[in-house]
């Protein structure tokens, strides 16, 4: 019996693994096979420059770097093997990994779509006034100040020792505990000031006997603390009534804040700090955002910019 029949007999009946798992390793080792076979090599001969060559021949064919890891994967736990079974006296796969999958961009919204959600209004006799206000108010703190949902939904209504985060209406500014248990203060623009005075001015009508004591800025209609998920739902169903052709996260909308800013501005040291960013190099991804739009533009407008 060959190294690859007994190999598979091996996690089939030893490592009892799930069936379509052995079909799985038996293609990706067909391939090993298929590899070795062309250049004249036995399997336990392979060396780790053999195996770097077909993950080069893979990824110029257009198979994905996950699906190399994948494959990778599977031609290890082979060799680990043959090395118990005392037949190779090192794995040529140990220190070989996939390429690098590009990054996607974080998804953001344009000006006019991110604008045209800010300034939605459910026409009043289809809506509830208190539920409008408030998430009026949670669309413009995430898309005017970029904050995370988790730093959102940890608001308090006053400033103290045992608050997450407060706004300080009086200095603008948004007092935030964001990743890594770090405080951050981000400002807080006129139209976000201004959906959060009218919060406030209603908020305390969502409270019960019960939750009279409720700390957090922004409450259900149960009188607690809102959550991230509630959060989510909301601005989808917000997103869609306000016309827009994609279901909007709160996530979205940070990415929309940091990269607006940025096509303004050009501080990406001032959109790391607004975002609570520890590295720089978490900024720059939307450099690429705003190249992307840059990009957009220019083949849109220019003449020469592509065939027609």
């Amino acid at each position: 019996m060959d190294l690859v029949a007994r190999y598979l007999d091996h996690v089939r009946f030893e490592k009892r693994l799930a069936e379509r798992t052995v079909t799985l390793y038996s293609l990706d080792l067909e391939k090993l096979t298929d590899y070795a076979a062309q250049a004249n090599v036995a399997l336990d001969e392979v060396q780790s420059t053999h195996i770097r060559r077909w993950v080069a021949q893979m990824h110029s064919g257009g198979r994905s770097g996950r699906g190399i890891a994948l494959i990778l994967s599977g031609w290890r736990g082979f060799y680990v093997w043959l090395g118990r079974q005392g037949l190779v006296t090192s794995n040529p796969v140990q220190d070989v990994r996939a390429p690098k999958a590009p990054k996607p961009l974080p998804k953001a919204l344009s000006v006019d779509d991110a604008v045209q959600l800010a300034e939605y209004q459910a026409a009043p006799d289809a809506a509830d006034p208190w539920l409008e206000c408030r998430d009026a108010a949670l669309v413009e703190l995430l898309y005017g100040c970029g904050l995370r949902v988790g730093e959102l939904v940890g608001l308090d209504v006053q400033a103290g020792a045992q608050a997450k985060g407060w706004i300080d209406f009086d200095g603008g500014e948004a007092h935030v505990l964001g990743k890594g248990s770090k405080r951050r203060s981000v400002p807080v623009g006129g139209k976000a000031l201004e959906a959060m005075h009218a919060w406030v001015a209603v908020r305390d009508q969502g409270l019960t006997p019960a939750t009279a004591e409720q700390t957090a800025m922004f409450i259900g209609r149960n009188g607690t603390r809102l959550t991230a998920q509630a959060v989510w739902q909301r601005l989808r169903q917000r997103s869609l009534k306000a016309g827009l052709s994609t279901p909007v996260h709160p996530h979205m909308l940070r990415h929309s804040f940091a990269s607006h800013v940025l096509q303004s501005s050009q501080d990406l040291r001032g959109v790391q700090e607004l975002l609570g960013h520890a590295n720089i190099t978490t900024t720059q991804v939307y450099t690429r955002l705003d190249f992307q739009h840059l990009a957009q533009a220019y083949d849109a407008a220019h003449p020469r910019a592509r065939k027609k």
